[in-house]
């Protein structure tokens, strides 16, 4: 008799675990869905300007006036590989392609960083003023 009450109250206790966890999770899907439909929406912004030649679009950036003038010419691309709450990261590649800049921009705490990656190191990493 012991067993078998210890058997229906273990069954018992997995089912309301069970059932608990699937409100949690449509929960947690339904978070998960809107932070991806977020994100998906700032990937196609994000391509829309990468697609763009001018630099028009990325210009409203507060890092990009100190990314100029920290390279060495204008022909280069922007193309966002991370932009979330913490962080924007952006590759800069010259005409044929190649990628020749990374920049890092810490949001929280407006540090940039600006490395040449054909060797040239570290060229900026600073703490940006407000305007």
């Amino acid at each position: 008799m012991n067993k078998m009450l210890l058997i229906v109250i273990t069954a018992a206790t997995l089912l309301t675990a069970c059932q608990s966890n699937p409100a949690d999770n449509d929960g947690n899907a339904t978070g998960n869905n809107e932070q991806s439909a977020q994100t998906e929406t700032s990937q196609q912004n994000n391509e829309s300007a990468e697609e763009s030649l001018d630099h028009g679009a990325w210009s409203a950036l507060p890092e990009y006036d100190v990314i100029v003038r920290n390279i060495d010419s204008q022909d280069y691309t922007f193309r966002t590989v991370t932009d979330n709450e913490n962080e924007r990261i952006l590759l800069l590649t010259n005409p044929d392609g190649e990628e020749k800049y990374k920049t890092i921009f810490i949001k929280n705490t407006s540090r940039l960083k600006i490395i040449d990656v054909d060797g040239g190191g570290q060229l900026f990493n600073d703490i940006l003023e407000n305007s």
